[in-house]
């Protein structure tokens, strides 16, 4: 059972990061949704073009609210400029809804006001977005705002409790603000909300937790019971068929299985692989199911190991496992390194320590890093097609972009598959290597002349 006890302890506290430290790639009005069907020459963007654009142009240098009258509903029309670094993070971001291609699904939403010392509980749809588009609120609902897919909330606690329609949301790229038109005044809103001081992009005043089933976490708790799934199916075969040849997820696995216990967990632990190899079987599978989980078309668009909140919950586990693995031998290496002059020692002690914090960052920045920019140059190759193409102004030229953009894109999307298995077992092997250091044994000089006589 402790095999499958730490998995779980593993899932639970990177859905709880994603709630309190989840990075949300916030591009002021673009947090998280599937592209992967939108057609962006056509799509109505409402307030999120023209309103943009006028907030701009009326925020009197950025330093005042835009005029709620100019906002206008507005369409992307033919020679348009097309900026695709939106897009990309509005692809790879988290978002309150689910989405299946363009169809938008709501999702629970856990909100605590800290003013009034009051938690919301109720379904994303309150606020009253289309079905299919980009996840845009038409309501408020108890002063908070769904923008782009993301719960925001209203500073001003005059805005009323209630359900309240509004006309639209103005984003100020110079001030990086936003602003909700409605009763005919805009009310400024917070960042997406964070308990993480605005190291990941959250706003360190914000006047609300958002406790939510956002996108990712749906991802994740969706990839958790197929794995748990699987592998208490697996378990059964081995049960109920002991000693006949596997087959079916059996056979798919156990090779799988095989190659991470003799490659990574029995060079690197030694004979104490049998402690560590749960977690680090745990490590392995879960990052790469959520990996070829965010592959799937269609299906969410998440992108969880792309999340630097949860590539960090991981590396924390890592750090965790490591230094309370560390025996005597591998603190005195760190603090006091034997045979080493003490003025060496001056030099190489702070090293090691931060080394023992520089190996989990790294850990978390190289799945955040790996698999993000998969996922963005994708849209990017993607959107060269409207670029080009002019959004509808020169359809040949979008029409030819469209051969090579999809070829690169299908290429880079073979590539993903792979880095999908290859960033998950260098986690698992990099952090097998960290354990197994730590609780590696030392052999004196004495003891392997002891060893020699002995053989002879």
């Amino acid at each position: 059972m402790k095999r499958y006890f730490s998995f779980i302890i593993i899932v639970f506290l990177s859905l709880s990061s994603q709630q309190l430290f989840g990075q949300q790639h916030n591009h002021d009005n673009h947090d998280g949704h599937d592209h992967s069907t939108h057609d962006h020459s056509t799509h109505d963007h409402g307030s999120h073009n023209s309103a943009t654009k006028d907030a701009k142009a009326h925020a009197d240098d950025g330093h005042h609210a835009p005029d709620c009258a100019h906002i206008e509903s507005h369409e992307w029309i033919e020679g348009d400029e097309y900026d695709p670094a939106p897009t990309a993070f509005h692809h790879v971001g988290d978002a309150n809804v689910y989405s299946i291609g363009p169809l938008q699904i709501p999702l629970p939403c856990m909100l605590y006001a800290k003013d009034t010392k009051k938690f919301d509980f109720f379904l994303s749809n309150k606020f009253g977005f289309k079905s299919i588009g980009h996840g845009d609120g038409k309501y408020a609902y108890n002063k908070y705002v769904l923008d782009g897919g993301t719960v925001k909330r209203i500073k001003d606690l005059s805005f009323p409790d209630g359900k309240v329609a509004i006309n639209g949301i103005v984003h100020d790229h110079d001030t990086h603000k936003a602003y909700v038109c409605a009763e005919g005044k805009m009310w400024e809103t917070h960042k997406k909300s964070t308990a993480d001081f605005g190291i990941f992009g959250g706003d360190v005043d914000s006047n609300f937790f958002d406790f939510s089933i956002t996108k990712n976490v749906m991802s994740m708790l969706i990839v958790f019971l197929l794995m748990a799934w699987m592998f208490f199916a697996i378990a059964r075969a081995y049960r109920n068929r002991r000693g006949e040849a596997p087959r079916g997820l059996q056979g798919f696995i156990e090779p799988i299985f095989l190659f991470i216990q003799d490659e990574v967990c029995k060079p690197f632990l030694g004979d104490k692989y049998m402690r560590y190899q749960p977690f680090i079987m745990s490590l392995f599978f879960f990052i790469l199911g959520l990996n070829l989980w965010g592959q799937v078309p269609f299906l969410g668009g998440s992108n969880v190991t792309g999340n630097l909140a949860f590539t960090a919950v991981l590396a924390l586990f890592a750090f965790f496992v490591t230094t309370f693995s560390g025996n005597k031998h591998y603190w005195e290496h760190i603090f006091w390194m034997p045979g080493v002059p003490a003025w060496v020692k001056t030099i190489l002690t702070p090293v090691e320590l931060l080394g023992v914090f520089i190996k989990p960052i790294t850990l978390a920045l190289r799945l955040f890093a790996n698999i993000t920019a998969g996922h963005m140059v994708i849209i990017i190759f993607v959107s060269l097609i409207f670029m080009f193409g002019k959004l509808g102004g020169n359809p040949t030229a979008g029409y030819l972009t469209s051969i090579g953009s999809g070829l690169l894109s299908i290429f880079i999307m073979a590539i993903e598959l792979l880095v999908a298995f290859i960033q998950a077992f260098v986690f698992a092997i990099l952090t097998a290597s960290y354990i197994g250091a730590a609780v590696e044994d030392h052999h004196h000089e004495g003891d392997h002349s002891h060893d020699v006589e002995e053989a002879h």
